[in-house]
Order: structure tokens, then sequence, then C-alpha cells
């Protein structure tokens, strides 16, 4: 019997592939929760590149996901590979400079916590990156 498992083989695989990945509900265009958007909202502002995960599709990418990273809420944000966390703990850090330094970003002159826009099968990642 096979320890396999190919989803959380596929997330562990994209936490490595992408310096900077935010597994969310919804998409970047449209976040489909408060909290999606205002994490997005963030990076946003920073103009951070990243890459996102819709967890959405398919239940068992939330179970996964939260079973590598003992963290149960989404928005979860991964810089290098490690849980930086979720919609507050982003928002503190993005209002503090924090977030910036970890994403090795300049931080906006008035770092007042980003407007969320308006929210809106499988792993499918959106690459921002380029």
């Amino acid at each position: 019997m096979s320890d396999s498992n190919p989803i959380r083989d596929a997330i562990a695989e994209a936490i490595d592939e992408h310096p900077v990945i935010l597994f969310m509900k919804g998409t970047p265009d449209a976040p489909a929760c408060g909290f999606s958007a205002r994490t997005v909202a963030a990076l946003q502002a920073l103009e951070a590149k990243f890459a996102a995960v819709d967890i959405l599709p398919d239940p068992r990418i939330r179970q996964e996901l939260s079973a590598i990273s003992n963290w149960p809420t989404i928005p979860q944000l991964f810089v290098g590979g490690e849980l930086v966390g979720g919609c507050d703990i982003v928002t503190e850090m993005y209002e503090s400079g924090e977030l910036a330094g970890v994403l090795g970003l300049e931080q906006p002159a008035e770092a007042a916590a980003p407007e969320a826009a308006a929210p809106g099968a499988g792993l499918q990642i959106e690459n921002r990156l380029s």
C-alpha cells in the first residue's frame, strides 16, 4: 500500500516551486471571501509577485493544506516555503512594514490597511510571477 497523496504532493510542490504563494478562496481577480480579498489587497499594495491557488474547487485541497501547514484557516500565505500566516497576520505585517521586509520589497509611504476588492476542479495555480 502506497503512502502517496497526489493532492498533498501537488500542494507541497507548489509551495516549493513558488517563492510567494497564496492559498485562498477564489482568485486574486475575484476573491470569494473578505479575508482572501484583504490578503490579496495587501500583496497588491506592495506590488508583490505571487502565485495563487483557489482552494474552493476541491475540499481536499483545504484539508491537505491544513495538514501540511498546521493552520486551520484560509487564506494562507507562504514565502520561501514557510507559512507566514492568514489574513490578520498578513494585514498586521503589512501595516507594520514587516510584510514588505519578508517579501524583500519597499513599503509604500502610507501603509494603512489596504482596501479589499469586491469578492466576486483540482489544484489550479494562477501565476502572478511574470
